[in-house]
């Protein structure tokens, strides 16, 4: 057990949760601890947009109290962080974009809603790229987020301060969204695990859209254990949510403790024929070597259509992403530019000063896909195709239980090296989006470093199957100690 106060971020959620029931420390004293951490280290790395002090505080000394008499709730007097594209009542939503800068929500999401029923800490809200549209976090209109690991290079996106403020030790998890990959890259990048679950297990009220059927909330944490407890948390039916999963929520947390003696991994060909860095795929083999020893089978298998991925994301999430960001157009909230001459004026330079270059891209791109002479051309054949891709997966899980593949080509970028190569950044990508084409759960887990960056792998499961990636990546994290790693961001 650690005992200086300072040091008290290092404990995971379960030794967070025990010390807390045992008054070892308080909820106030594991807040402040948080808090003084981001005031002397967050400035270096930007992976908050709001730091909520005094309710942090407020909620801790509640906390304390439940404790006191013995009826602590879930997660009781845990400091967590949130994305800034979840809603909170009275809290600024910025979504990264001038846009929504000064926007303060009025309602709150069911996610926040559900953390807050379980007496968790909300220490802020984490910076993000522009309405999720980004694999480097450099899109935002708060400034890029730093890698805690070297504060050259990128997080990661779109969930990068997420991913950064685990890293660096600045909260305990934290929530993200995930429609290409924005959970698992930065994850992967940040040396940390994340996980995005089933399309519909976790509900999108109040998550603000990008991709309506692509995105998904999901959780960071150090931890394959810690990311359990989160997402037992946030899961579950939501009536105000249309896609959201009538289904029995899993005790993920329980359930990560079977072992995984006989599970079936499957190799996909397409994915490991792409070149990749030759240290990366000595720590392909090292993982693969640790998961044999543990019982685990692999198999090759085949995904024919899975090349189509990129294409048909970058089809499908503009155009849903132009349907969606339609609504920021100056007349009833967000961005209002100054003295418009007409309406036409006020919703062009409304749209033009309130969106970065990154946003206007895709909103332009999906605007042609969806346009008349070019849906049938573009948009029905990427749905269709998308169809394929679903389709391979759901073949090759009658052989296999996981399949296993790397989360990101590479290692992490510097800033601005990727900045004017559209393609070059998209393709950062190339491993995550086809679960989410698929709607399928997907882990990444640390799995060792290069050159003082962190490298992940990626876990894929059959829809529902979260607990058999849990599995996994908690048994992968018991043999290993890379997710115990700390970046020096003191330095």
């Amino acid at each position: 057990m650690v005992t200086d106060m300072s040091d008290l971020y290092k404990l995971s959620i379960k030794e967070k949760l025990e010390g807390l029931k045992k008054l070892s420390f308080s909820s106030t004293e594991l807040t402040k601890s948080y808090l003084d951490r981001i005031k002397k280290i967050d400035p270096n790395i930007n992976s908050y947009i709001t730091v909520l002090e005094e309710s942090a505080l407020l909620e801790a000394k509640k906390s304390d109290e439940r404790y006191q008499k013995k009826i602590p709730l879930s997660l009781d007097g845990i400091p967590l962080a949130h994305k800034d594209i979840f809603c909170m009542n009275g809290i600024k939503t910025t979504c990264g974009s001038r846009m929504l800068a000064d926007f303060i929500s009025p309602y709150s999401s069911t996610v926040t809603t559900k953390f807050k029923e379980t007496g968790s800490v909300i220490l802020g809200k984490t910076n993000m790229d522009e309405f999720a549209m980004g694999s480097s976090n450099e899109t935002s209109y708060f400034g890029p987020v730093k890698n805690p690991w070297n504060k050259n290079f990128v997080s990661g996106g779109s969930s990068g301060g997420s991913a950064a403020c685990v890293s660096a030790g600045l909260s305990a998890g934290a929530t993200g969204t995930d429609t290409g990959g924005s959970i698992r890259q930065p994850a992967s990048l940040c040396g940390i695990t994340g996980i995005k679950p089933t399309y519909g297990r976790v509900s999108r009220y109040g998550m603000i859209a990008f991709a309506s059927s692509l995105d998904q909330g999901g959780v960071m944490a150090k931890s394959a254990e810690d990311t359990a407890y989160l997402l037992k948390t946030m899961s579950g039916y939501d009536p105000k949510d249309s896609t959201s999963l009538k289904t029995k929520v899993p005790d993920f947390v329980e359930e990560i403790k079977e072992d995984i003696n006989g599970l079936k991994i499957g190799l996909p060909k397409e994915f490991f024929r792409r070149k990749i860095p030759n240290y990366l795929e000595k720590r392909i083999e090292e993982t693969k070597k640790i998961f044999k020893k543990l019982g685990a089978k692999f198999i090759e298998i085949d995904l024919p259509n899975v090349d189509l991925s990129m294409p048909v994301y970058y089809v499908i999430a503009p155009a849903e992403c132009s349907a969606n960001l339609s609504r920021y157009d100056g007349v009833k909230y967000g961005y209002r530019c100054e003295n418009p001459k007409d309406i036409e004026d006020l919703y062009c330079r409304t749209r033009e000063e309130g969106f970065g270059s990154e946003v206007k891209r895709r909103i332009l791109i999906g605007t042609y896909a969806l346009s008349a002479g070019y849906y049938d051309a573009y948009y029905l054949k990427a749905q269709k195709c998308r169809q394929l891709v679903a389709n391979d997966f759901r073949e090759a899980f009658k052989l296999v239980d996981l399949i296993l593949s790397p989360t990101t080509p590479d290692i992490s970028f510097q800033i601005g090296e990727k900045m004017n190569d559209p393609v070059e950044m998209y393709l950062q990508d190339i491993f995550t989006i086809p679960a989410n084409l698929a709607g399928l759960p997907a882990i990444s887990v640390p799995c060792g470093s290069y050159d003082n960056l962190p490298l992940g792998i990626q876990l894929i499961s059959n829809a529902l199957e979260e607990s058999k990636l849990l599995r996994a990546a908690h048994y992968f994290q018991l043999n290993t100690d890379w997710h115990k790693t700390w970046p020096e961001v003191e330095k």
